[in-house]
């Protein structure tokens, strides 16, 4: 999956959430599963990926993780709950092709 991308990952339902972008999502979220990403994602145990959209370019993913951040806690939760309201763990969907 080598393509421009806006993810999200949670520490749980209704956890911790980081918000991120990049061209590699299996090899970015695999780094922030196994705590090889320092920081916030390490620091907090933020390692379930429960959304991500794909753009077509990488500016565009990097508008809208811009976007997303500015966002309020409500509205990132509804966007979430809106495509996963389970929020299951998507990790397993795009690890196996």
């Amino acid at each position: 999956m080598k393509e421009p991308v806006v993810y999200i990952l949670a520490s749980k339902r209704n956890g911790t959430l980081y918000i991120g972008a990049t061209s590699d999502l299996i090899k970015r979220v695999w780094e922030h599963k196994n705590d090889i990403a320092e920081g916030f994602t390490r620091e907090y145990q933020v390692h379930t990926l429960v959304y991500y959209e794909q753009h077509s370019d990488m500016l565009a993913a990097i508008t809208r993780e811009k976007q997303l951040k500015k966002w309020n806690r409500a509205w990132k939760i509804d966007l979430i709950e809106k495509q996963n309201p389970q929020w299951r763990d998507l990790w397993p969907g795009i690890a196996t092709p």
